[in-house]
This record gives structure tokens, C-alpha cells and sequence, in this order.
């Protein structure tokens, strides 16, 4: 209504300005004559002009004004509303519909310019309203006590709020743009990186986690992040994240579960278990230990009923019996009790508990039950210490005490001190009684260690003093003694030992007597090791030579200036031997022992002698390598008395050969009839396998018998030939286990015939089954023919008895397959028994007297040996002893 009014005075104000200036228009051109149509005009000017700052309808009115005033003024008949020209008329129509249209639009124009301006001006407003919302929400986002952040969906920082920069100790700027996982803490980002992609996934969804961020500085600080994905300008995703920092709260949980840990840790390391009981209710509650000392899972209902179970039986009485009591009147209270666990061991219970009164009014027992198991067994464990310390005082004759140094007298001293008066324990003792012991002249060092006890507070005293002896011997004590200091700071009491040492005076002549004989037994061995083809040696760190028993050099036993050198380059043999250098160093740089190694160097003159060394590394009390020492040995001589005797046994080798070749040309004759003996059987069986053949019907079946003794008589042949080449081989020692039967067996064949052709009967008694031994077959084989052989030649003069030859084996008690070669011949003469058996010695008119050296030389070899039998009757009995093949090793 208001609005109205102002809007009709605003009207009305308007319309009389526009009428007064249509009345100056009007008298202006009354005086200038000007033409309708010119007055016409000025007057719509005027009231579009009044139009453009007025309102419609004083627009309208002035236009109805200008009407009449033209109507009035300028259409004939002048004066008079009348129009009565009819070019007048259209002017005054097209006036007044043009002045009411431009009027109205110039209104329309007017109002939306109005509504424009207010909209514009109401924008503005908003505007000014909308930055300073902005600011104000800008000044609570920035200022808020909160850590805000904007991410986009790759994780990079789009927007943080000062304060949550500030509080990681970083500049908005420094964020902005970087990856959000940079200020979390390496472990975690996987993490944060699964909740972030779980936001974008539920957008809208409000997601919450606690994690450690870490600051600028390094430090760690506890969030709690509440999260939310929205979509942004042009759709665009993004996380805003509002952080709460939970510090405190966190570091208040962790000291709570540390507190909780802490307090059951103590509970287990102490051995106490907490516990707590309603008593009117029954409800109890037990801590893990309690459960623990129980033997009870932690699932099980405590209660009064599960300790009496628990109660050894000989205190369930005691234990119902406290129970009881406080039930009637429940008051704190203190019990020892045992339990007898399911695995039927004991323990020991301390149960204290205090009573107090609930919300409700209930009495409830809040108490600890401690097992006190070890502390009982440490007091067991105490009193027999005791005991033993008595007794391990009386062996050891150490007696303790205490003295009172105001007092002057004994505050304690153990019954071992009597004894070491010479008192007896069980009888009451005066200090005079005792001082009297005390030889003379020892009395004033007793007073003075007393004197400076007291004075010079000198915190440990250690002397020596004699106890004469009811029987006049004296006794030697070593005292060693403690000052102790009471809470004034003087000097109190002296707490100490007094040691027999009499045994140890003794033996300390004893020991300068011994050590004397020892400083001569060093010298002794000094000189037996610088005079010894042993020498000592050391190397260092680097395995180079330190230090060489003096005599070496002196001797001429190694050449000079070995010190600084390594044992490869002081060898001779580093390149011929390049496998055992390479091992050995590897033993070295491992540092662990050697023994035995053996190498060439040159002596003093240059010539070639060989050494064997062994040695052991040695270490600082750190464990630090130091190097090695060790002792070497000249082993030239035995070296060369090595290749000697591989030479001998390499001419006996050839020896043994020649040997066996002159052998198989004494066998010629047998050898012969061997081979011809199946030969002629070849030949025959062959005429009749042609006659079976050449029937006018052939007969196959005796043909192909024929063809098969054949066969058996060219394989016979063959076995005698093989035979005869393997005793003519030269070549290396094969050592397999044999059966010494079949070695027999195999020389019965190659000495057949001369057994037939010196009228010689063979007899063999050989044991089956005889244990293996370990040899080389050719080589006993030419050792039972050169046996058989010497028993056939030996039986050439008998006449008057009949030859008889016997080859017995068995196995002795000992170990020992032994092979027996008995003949009934001429026999050995008594002296001659001792000498048979050496080189060059023989019975025979041709012989060279090596067959039976060269035997027993084989047989030495095996590990066995020959020997002469002492035979009754006549004839010689050679026995062969041969090792079994475990026991043996070549």
C-alpha cells in the first residue's frame, strides 16, 4: 500500500513537471509559428522524455495534454477543441498512438532497465554476500583445528587448509600437487591407498581409519581421517579428507596396553596372579598368571570350588577352613597353601587378599595369589648350602667370622674357627682362651689391622699369622678380611676368613724344588731340540715364515734366508705338485691343522732333500688369527730308502717273473701232454664226426656229439693255455680276494703231468668253505708251484717208499688261512732248517737258491709269511699263513 502511494506521488510530481514544460513548448512555438507537425513533435519528445524517467501513466496523461493543447492551439479553428481539417485528424491519431506505444515501450524499456539494475544490483549483493560467505568459510577452513585435504583420483594433494599443513610442519604450498602418500609412513600407504580407491568406489559414502602421518621433520603423528568422495566442477571426482589429530589418544591407548602388558609381564615375572571375589554372589575373577600358576585354561569358571580342587589334599582343610572364616566375617586375610597340579607336581601358594565393599554394598576380596615355589625351594636350597658351607669349611679348613672392632670380641664365627684353634666346636670358648693360641710374636699384626681398621678405614686386609697347637706344632692361618662401614660412616665391624695354609707352606718348598727341576728339564729339552733333526717353526698372519729353530741353519739342514718367505715358495715341487700346494693353501686360509705334508727343498749346499711338516694354527684371546706353528722333520733318508725298496721290489717283481717263465720251461713236458692230450681228442672226435657223416644216411645225433666233445676238449685246451699265459704276464699286482682252494686247484692242473711222470701220488685234504683272502692270484700260484715243485724233486731218490705228496688248507685261531705243502722226500738237513729259506742258499747241484726267497718275499707282501714245519718222519713240510681279507689291508 505504502509502495502505491509513493508510486502516485511520484506520478503525479511528474506529470506536473511534463505539464509545465509542454506549456513552455506550447508558448514557444505560439511565438515562432511553428507548423502543427513541428509542435507535434516537440511535444513527443517531451513525453518520451518525461516517459524515460516517469511512469506509464503520467507518460499517458501528458499525452492526453499534448492532444488537446495541439487540438487547442494548432488545428483550425484555432482556439476550439473542434477538429474540423481532415489532414489534421491522422497527425492527431498517429501523435497520440505513437506518444501512448513510445510512452508504454519506453516504460517497458524503463522497467526492464529497472529490473536489470536491481537484478544487477542484487547480483552484486550476492556477490559481495557470496565472497564474504567465501571468506568466512575460507577463514573457518584455513583456522579450523583440523587437518583438510582435497585429493583428485590420482592421489595428488588438490587443496590443504593451513592448519593441517602447518601441522605436519609444511607450507600449503609444498603439498599442493604432491601425492598424499608422501607424508605416510612407507608401511602404511598401501594402506591408505586401499581406503582412498574404496572412496572413489562409494562416492558419498563417509569412510573412517586411524593412521600414522609423518611430519616434515620426521616425527610421527596419529590421525583419525574421515573421508568422503564428491563430484567436483565438470564432474570430476575427488576425496575430501577432514584429519583428526589423535596423538594423544593413541599414545594414552598404547601406554594403557603397555600399562595392561606391563602389568602381566610383572604378574609373570614375579609369579603373581591378581585375582578378585564376590562373596556373596560367587563371581570371581582370575589374571592369565592366576590361571597360569593354576594350570587352569583360561576359559574355565574360577571360583572357591576350582581352588579346593586345586588344594593339595593334606591343605583342603586349612584352605575350606579360611574360606569359612571369612565368609562369616569377612575381614582381609593371608594363607599358605600348596597346590597339586594334573601333573603331579607341587607348588607353593602365598593367597593375601583385602576386603571391600562394593557399589552395592556386596564384600568383595581383592587380593594376589604369589607362587612361592622357588623362594621355598631356595630356602631348602639354603639350609643344605649351609650345611654344605659347614662342611666344605671343614675340608677345606676355612673357618669365617665377624669382629667387632668397639667391642673388641666376636659378633659370629663359624665352628671351623675352633677347630682351627684347636678347640673344640661343641665347648664354650673364651676370646683370652683363643688369644692365647695366637704365637707371640704374630699378636701386635693382629692389633695393628684392628688400629688401622679404625683410623685409616682401609676397606681390605690380607695377612698371615701361626696358631700354636695343643700338641706344640704350629698351625699357619691366611686371614683375609672386609671392613664394613655402619650409617655414621665409622668404622664397625671386620668380616673375614681364616685359611689353614700350613699344607701350602709346605708344598711351597716342594714347588721352588720342583720348579728349580723344571727350569733344568727346559733347558734339557732346549738342547735336545736344537741338537734333533726336528725343527720348530712359526709363521705369521700372511703364512710367511717368522721364526726357525737356530740349530737349522747351523746344521745346514735348510737353506738361509727362508724367514719372510711361504712354505710354496721355499718348496721345490709348487709346480710339479700344483693339486697338493692348491689343498694345502686352502687348509691354511681355513686355519685348520695339518699333518704330514710332505715336500721338496733344497739344504744349505743346494742339494735336494725332502721334509715332512705338520702344524696347528694359533689365535689372540680375542679369537684372532696369529698364524701357525709347527715341527718338520728331514725324512730324505727314509724318502730314498722308499725308492730303494720300490726298486727292490721291482727287480724282485722281475725276479718272480723270471722265475715263473724258468718254471713253466720245467713244466714243458706236462705243459705238452696237456695241450695234446684234448688235441688228440679234437682229432679223433673229428675222424668220427666225418664218418657219422659220410653214411650213405648221415647220422646227426652222433655227428653232433662228436662235435660237442669237440668242443669241450678245445675249450680244455684253451683253459691250459690261459693259464700258462697268465703265469708268463708281466704285469702290475692285482690284489682281490681269493679263495685259496681255487688257486690250489688251478696248480694241480699245470702239475699234473709231472706228478704222473715222477711216479708221485697227490693228495689233498682242503677245507671248504674257507674265508677269503686278499691277493694276487698269480702270485701264489707261483708260490704253491714252486712248492709242489721242490716236494716232487725232492722225492726223485726215494726208492724204498712210496712218493707221496700232500696239500692241506685250513683256518687257524688266529685269524690266518693257512695252505700246508708236505712231502715224503730226503727232508731238510737241522742246520739247515734257519738258512733254507734265505737268497742263494739251496740243496740242489744246478739251482740258484731263489725260489724260496722269492716265495717268502711274495708272501711278506700279503701281509703273511713261510715257514718250516717241523714234520715227523721223513720229508719237509713248508706252511703258508695268509691273513684273512677284512684283516688285511695292503
Amino acid at each position: 500500500m505504502l509502495n502505491q502511494i509513493s508510486n502516485f506521488k511520484r506520478s503525479a510530481t511528474l506529470f506536473a513537471f511534463g505539464s509545465i514544460t509542454l506549456a513552455v513548448v506550447t508558448q514557444a512555438s505560439l511565438y515562432l509559428h511553428t507548423h502543427f507537425a513541428a509542435t507535434a513533435f516537440a511535444y513527443l519528445l517531451v513525453i518520451l522524455l518525461f516517459s524515460l524517467i516517469g511512469s506509464f501513466i503520467a507518460s499517458s496523461a501528458l499525452s492526453v495534454l499534448a492532444i488537446v493543447a495541439l487540438a487547442y492551439y494548432f488545428v483550425p479553428p484555432a482556439f476550439s477543441l473542434r477538429i474540423d481539417d481532415p489532414q489534421a485528424l491522422p497527425v492527431v491519431v498517429a501523435f497520440f498512438t505513437v506518444s501512448i506505444v513510445g510512452t508504454h515501450l519506453i516504460g517497458k524499456v524503463r522497467q526492464e532497465r529497472e529490473a536489470a539494475r536491481e537484478a544487477a544490483a542484487k547480483l552484486r549483493r550476492s556477490a559481495a554476500d557470496l565472497k564474504d560467505r567465501e571468506k568466512r568459510w575460507r577463514a573457518i577452513f584455513e583456522h579450523n583445528p583440523a587437518m583438510y585435504f582435497m585429493l583428485d583420483e590420482a592421489g595428488a594433494v588438490l587443496n590443504v587448509n593451513t592448519y593441517g599443513a602447518a601441522q605436519l610442519g609444511y607450507a600449503p604450498a609444498e603439498l599442493i600437487g604432491q601425492s598424499i602418500l608422501g607424508i605416510f609412513l612407507e608401511e602404511d600407504r598401501a594402506f591408505v591407498r586401499k581406503f582412498v580407491r574404496k572412496c572413489f568406489e562409494d562416492i558419498g559414502q563417509s569412510h573412517t581409519w586411524d593412521v600414522q602421518k609423518v611430519r616434515k621433520d620426521g616425527s610421527v603423528l596419529w590421525v583419525r581421517e574421515n573421508a568422503k568422495a564428491m563430484l567436483w566442477a565438470d564432474d570430476q571426482s575427488i576425496v575430501l579428507i577432514a584429519c583428526e589429530d589423535v596423538t594423544e589418544r593413541k599414545q594414552t591407548e598404547l601406554a594403557l596396553q603397555r600399562s595392561e602388558a606391563h602389568l602381566a609381564q610383572a604378574q609373570e615375572l614375579s609369579h603373581t596372579g591378581s585375582f578378585g571375589w564376590n562373596a556373596a554372589t560367587g563371581e570371581a575373577f582370575w589374571s592369565k598368571e592366576t590361571f597360569r600358576i593354576f594350570q587352569v585354561d583360561p576359559p574355565t569358571v574360577p571360583g572357591p570350588q576350582l581352588v579346593i580342587e586345586r588344594t593339595h589334599p593334606d591343605d583342603r582343610a586349612s584352605v575350606q577352613e579360611t574360606l569359612d572364616r571369612v565368609m562369616r566375617d569377612p575381614k582381609d586375610f593371608e594363607h599358605e597353601y600348596r597346590l597339586l597340579l594334573p601333573d603331579g607336581s607341587v607348588k607353593h601358594i602365598h593367597a593375601r587378599a583385602r576386603a571391600t565393599t562394593t557399589a552395592t554394598g556386596d564384600i568383595e576380596f581383592v587380593g594376589a595369589a604369589t607362587d612361592i615355589t622357588a623362594a621355598r625351594q631356595t630356602e631348602q636350597q639354603l639350609r643344605r648350602s649351609e650345611a654344605y658351607l659347614a662342611e666344605a669349611q671343614h675340608l677345606s679348613h676355612t673357618g669365617s667370622w665377624s669382629w667387632d672392632l668397639h667391642r673388641r670380641d666376636f659378633v659370629y664365627r663359624s665352628a671351623e674357627v675352633d677347630r682351627l684353634f684347636d678347640f673344640d666346636p661343641q665347648e664354650t670358648i673364651s676370646l683370652e682362651a683363643i688369644r692365647s693360641r695366637i704365637h707371640p710374636d704374630d699378636l701386635p699384626l693382629l692389633l695393628e689391622v684392628q688400629r688401622q681398621a679404625i683410623e685409616i678405614q682401609q676397606e681390605r686386609f690380607e695377612y698371615d699369622f701361626r696358631i700354636l697347637l695343643a700338641d706344640g706344632g704350629i698351625r699357619r692361618i691366611h686371614s683375609v678380611a672386609h671392613l664394613v662401614i655402619d650409617r655414621d660412616g665409622n668404622a664397625s665391624e671386620l668380616i673375614g676368613t681364616h685359611i689353614d695354609v700350613t699344607e701350602q707352606y709346605a708344598a711351597r718348598y716342594r714347588l721352588e724344588n720342583t720348579l728349580a727341576a723344571l727350569r733344568e728339564s727346559e733347558q734339557r729339552f732346549r738342547d735336545y731340540a736344537e741338537t734333533a733333526s726336528d725343527w720348530l717353526w712359526e709363521t705369521g698372519p700372511d703364512h710367511r715364515v717368522t721364526h726357525l729353530s737356530e740349530h737349522t741353519s747351523a746344521a745346514g739342514i735348510l737353506a738361509t734366508g727362508l724367514i719372510g718367505l711361504p712354505r710354496w715358495d721355499i718348496a721345490r715341487d709348487a709346480e710339479d705338485e700344483p693339486e697338493m700346494w692348491r689343498q694345502h693353501r686352502a687348509t691354511l686360509e681355513a686355519h685348520l691343522p695339518f699333518r704330514d705334508l710332505v715336500y721338496r727343498t733344497v739344504n744349505r749346499m743346494g742339494s735336494p732333500i725332502y721334509v715332512r711338516t705338520s702344524g696347528k694354527p694359533f689365535f689372540d684371546i680375542d679369537g684372532n688369527f696369529l698364524g701357525y706353528r709347527g715341527v718338520s722333520t728331514d725324512i730324505t733318508a727314509t724318502i730314498r730308502a722308499d725308492q730303494a725298496e720300490q726298486e727292490l721290489r721291482k727287480a724282485q717283481a722281475e725276479l718272480a717273473h723270471v722265475t715263473r717263465v724258468t718254471t713253466l720251461g720245467e713244466l714243458t713236458t706236462s705243459i705238452a701232454h696237456e695241450i695234446n692230450q684234448p688235441l688228440a681228442a679234437i682229432i679223433s672226435n673229428a675222424d668220427a664226426c666225418l664218418g657219422w657223416m659220410g653214411r650213405q644216411t648221415p647220422d646227426l645225433t652222433a655227428a653232433r656229439s662228436s662235435v660237442e666233445w669237440i668242443i669241450e676238449d678245445a675249450i680244455r685246451a684253451s683253459e691250459v693255455i690261459r693259464r700258462i699265459r697268465v703265469l708268463a704276464k708281466k704285469g702290475e699286482i692285482e690284489m682281490v680276494p681269493l679263495d685259496i682252494n681255487d688257486v690250489v686247484k688251478d696248480v694241480i692242473a699245470l702239475v699234473a703231468r709231472e706228478l704222473v711222470s715222477h711216479r708221485v701220488t697227490l693228495k689233498t685234504k682242503l677245507t671248504a668253505a674257507l674265508p677269503a683272502i686278499l691277493g694276487d692270484r698269480i702270485q701264489l700260484q707261483q708260490v704253491i708251484i714252486n712248492l709242489v715243485m721242490n716236494g716232487i724233486e725232492a722225492m726223485d731218490a726215494v726208492t724204498d717208499r712210496a712218493r707221496e705228496l700232500v696239500i692241506q688248507s685250513s683256518k687257524d685261531d688266529t685269524g690266518h688261512v693257512q695252505l700246508t705243502v708236505t712231502d715224503c722226500g730226503v727232508g731238510i738237513a737241522k742246520d739247515d732248517t734257519d738258512r733254507v729259506l734265505d737268497p742263494f742258499f739251496t740243496t740242489k747241484s744246478s739251482g740258484l737258491g731263489m725260489g724260496l726267497s722269492i716265495c717268502r718275499s711274495i708272501l711278506e707282501a700279503h701281509g703273511g709269511r713261510l715257514s718250516v714245519v717241523r714234520k715227523q718222519g721223513p720229508g719237509a713240510s713248508f706252511r703258508v699263513d695268509l691273513p684273512l681279507h677284512k684283516e688285511f689291508v695292503p
